[in-house]
């Protein structure tokens, strides 16, 4: 399959990519600027970023309909994909998100004060405590998730599925050597 992929790309030159879009009309600015830097990490990581902005603003859009914001909705879709009894520690939770230790347990804080999650003992550790989603947290992010999923799936669908595979596999990589 992934040399069907790799034969289904078409491959332009550099300077033909880097005119499609604002990130390459940057890197000819730089080339032209400073021509002895080496700016060709832009291609992927300016990229990046600019679809970073252009994800959250359609994930949150998409979630502002369920009355989340995505820090809520990643702690509540966590969660319930745990599988029931849908708990978990909050360093396992912090371990699978991207937040700050002072950020989850605001967050928390604010998820236990409107029902959506509880925070009780742990039964195998006294000092420990376990985090549970409620039936009202279940029953909010539940629809939430399936719109999402729906909203990531519109976002990558201008790729076909070969290259979409590709990107993924690639990003992937990336993830794994960034530890």
């Amino acid at each position: 399959m992934r040399n069907e992929a790799a034969r289904s790309l078409t491959f332009e030159t550099p300077d033909m990519l880097w005119q499609n879009d604002r990130v390459g009309a940057g890197m000819q600015r730089w080339r032209r600027e400073f021509p002895e830097v080496d700016c060709s990490g832009k291609a992927i990581v300016g990229r990046l970023l600019h679809l970073n902005e252009v994800f959250q603003t359609a994930i949150n859009r998409t979630l502002a309909r369920h009355r989340l914001k995505y820090p809520s909705f990643a702690v509540l879709a966590t969660l319930r994909v745990q599988g029931t009894p849908y708990r978990m520690s909050p360093k396992a939770l912090l371990d699978t998100l991207i937040l700050t230790s002072g950020g989850l347990s605001n967050l928390l804080r604010r998820l236990e004060k409107a029902g959506h999650v509880r925070r009780m003992a742990d039964e195998t550790d006294g000092r420990g405590v376990i985090v549970e989603l409620t039936e009202k947290g279940r029953l909010l992010v539940e629809p939430a998730m399936r719109d999402h999923a729906e909203t990531e799936r519109r976002l990558v669908a201008l790729l076909p599925l070969a290259e979409q595979v590709m990107v993924a596999g690639a990003l992937g990589k990336m993830m794994l050597s960034a530890h």
